[in-house]
């Protein structure tokens, strides 16, 4: 795990070395950079994981190619023995030094060999070229600037953004963030800075300046054929695959532990661990003082049955407070999960204890497991209703003063249930955006709107490509290197991807048993009643918050003059809804977030920047 950089545009070295210190968290063991050719230059931060030894240190040649690589190839010494047998060597134990090998011998097609996270790119000097790839779920991040001549490239936006006089404020990434509450890929909050997909290769020509895009890996929107053996075969083959990956994912030369939430995604992980290694596992969980918003407990007697060495870590309101005052830092673009204060939190004290950690990621879209998706599902009965019918409803239950009734109300005046769940994702009502962009529509939409699933398989999908790559995988990733954490998610296994998807739809949920498969697998290794209480969320109290403590923080923040310096929202709109969430009347602690977040942004690193 590290940070990657590189230009084809040559930079002073000075100017190189600040921009790869602007990113030192993200490898904090060594900083290099080398001037290939004066053609291009390669810069790396190292966290080292594997092959802790200099010689493994980066920017790395192997005969006539040079790369920079962030993340890991679980499955590097099985590939490194099929190299062998193909007449390579090698002078490290590294995977870096095994990713460049396979590329001399299967080309572009070596990023359908690797399982693992990872961006990495390759200057082949033989060809005059950069080849780069994302890992299958966009674990690792990429962005890039690509301008005729100057192709430049980085693990996070604020490299690319340091000495660029031509970056512009996307004034549609704003638009998106509002929404979404991220800016989604490909774009950036640049317009002329792009994020590389997932799944998906490039070829730049040095010569004439051209840029290939190319996916080599996805999911289907077409039916798949479904595995054909019984739920306990099924069970079986997932809990073999899932050993595979937590002990693939085991590997390292420095400390692992696994995140323990108290839940069944984490809390399978752990068991998995516990069962593919001697020695004891440490844990870790994060306790607040809010006692609704505390699950720690639970991932207490989880550890003491699985007699993990765990550790409890509280998130505290001053540390929060200083964190939320730092956050545009880690996160060089607005970004709106409220839940990445406490993933730093965790991630900070993680790090005292262990440099690589495992967590659950993906369990609820690999294997239907969101409380939405029950929702969504008994929503749709609603439409079976003439439309005229739904409209009378909808009028009537927006007359009560409670929130999630007028919430419902609203609801019911969609279209489908597909605009249902957009909603959901994006808020009800975003009336309150001042935008002539469409924000709700997006690419990734054709995973939700085709009829050759059911809604369930849709939905996990949907999320799979937008919440699970956007929101997620972008919140773990910053929030753990800003500690020089390593983040790793057996979940996300693209076998266990694939698999989850070949299944029929009721052995992952059943009534409303979700995640069925997964719990059945989990309850082999911890007792079932553990796990008989609501699912939780792993969110902030901001709620109470920003009524209580936060309050005049908030109100001076967001005060009519300051909301008018923010684009792209109707300032009376959105002040009448602070004042909603002030009053109790309703719950506006998400937009109130996502407008803290976009200020706190526009005010440290948009300044001198014009909007288009």
């Amino acid at each position: 795990m590290c940070g990657i950089y590189g230009s084809t545009k040559i930079y002073e070295p000075d100017q190189v070395q600040k921009k790869l210190e602007r990113t030192n968290f993200r490898g904090p063991d060594k900083l290099q950079h080398i001037n290939i050719n004066n053609k291009v230059v390669f810069g790396h931060n190292r966290l080292a994981i594997v092959d802790l030894d200099e010689r493994s240190n980066q920017p790395f040649t192997y005969h006539h190619v040079h790369i920079v690589f962030n993340g890991e190839i679980y499955n590097f010494l099985s590939l490194k023995d099929e190299l062998v047998l193909k007449g390579y060597s090698f002078r490290t134990t590294s995977d870096t030094e095994v990713i460049c090998a396979a590329y001399l011998e299967y080309g572009n097609e070596c990023v359908n060999k690797f399982n693992g996270m990872f961006a990495f790119v390759i200057y082949d000097e033989k060809n005059n070229i950069l080849f780069g790839a994302r890992d299958r779920l966009g674990q690792k991040p990429f962005y890039y600037y690509h301008n005729k001549g100057h192709f430049e490239f980085a693990s996070q936006l604020a490299p690319i953004q340091l000495y660029n006089s031509d970056l512009t404020i996307s004034s549609k990434s704003i638009s998106y963030y509002l929404a979404w509450g991220d800016v989604p890929d490909p774009y950036s909050i640049f317009n002329e800075v792009k994020k590389l997909p997932p799944g998906n290769h490039f070829t730049y020509q040095l010569d004439s300046y051209n840029l290939t895009i190319k996916p080599y890996w996805n999911i289907s929107t077409k039916h798949t054929p479904y595995f054909q053996g019984s739920f306990e075969e099924a069970k079986e083959e997932l809990k073999s695959v899932l050993k595979d990956a937590v002990k693939m994912r085991l590997f390292a030369d420095v400390p692992v532990g696994v995140f323990l939430s108290g839940g069944v995604d984490s809390s399978v992980i752990a068991a998995m661990a516990t069962q593919t290694t001697e020695s004891k596992i440490k844990t870790f969980s994060v306790k607040f003082n809010e006692k609704k918003f505390d699950e720690s407990i639970y991932a207490q007697q989880v550890a003491n049955h699985l007699k993990t060495d765990h550790h409890v870590i509280e998130c505290n309101y001053e540390e929060g407070i200083d964190l939320i005052d730092n956050f545009s830092y880690y996160y060089d673009e607005p970004f709106a999960d409220s839940s990445a204060i406490p993933s730093m939190l965790l991630s900070k004290y993680t790090r005292d204890q262990v440099t690589v950690a495992l967590s659950g990621d993906a369990g609820d879209e690999n294997f239907i497991g969101y409380e939405r998706y029950v929702w969504i599902k008994k929503g749709k009965m609603a439409f079976m209703l003439p439309k005229p019918a739904r409209q009378l409803a909808s009028k009537i239950l927006q007359l009560p003063s409670n929130y999630r009734i007028k919430t419902i109300g609203k609801v019911l005046n969609f279209n489908d249930v597909n605009d249902i769940y957009i909603a959901g994702m994006t808020g009800v009502d975003t009336s309150w955006i001042d935008s002539d962009f469409n924000y709700l529509e997006v690419d990734e939409l054709k995973y939700l709107k085709h009829k050759e699933k059911n809604i369930y398989e849709r939905m996990s999908d949907f999320d799979l490509k937008t919440y699970l790559n956007w929101d997620i995988n972008t919140k773990v990733d910053r929030a753990t290197m800003a500690y020089s954490l390593e983040a790793r998610s057996p979940l996300m296994d693209y076998r266990i991807v694939e698999f989850a998807r070949s299944l029929p739809t009721e052995y992952k949920i059943q009534g409303k048993n979700q995640k069925r498969i997964l719990k059945e697998v989990l309850y082999d290794y911890v007792p079932k009643e553990i796990f008989d209480r609501p699912k939780a969320g792993f969110t902030m109290p901001f709620q109470e918050w920003f009524r209580g403590t936060l309050k005049d923080y908030v109100l001076s923040e967001l005060s009519d003059s300051e909301l008018n310096n923010i684009p792209n929202i109707n300032t009376k709109e959105v002040s009448l809804r602070i004042n909603q969430h002030m009053d109790g009347s309703w719950n506006r602690y998400p937009l109130i977030w996502k407008l803290l977040v976009l200020k706190q942004w526009l005010s440290k690193n948009g300044k001198g920047y014009s909007i288009k």
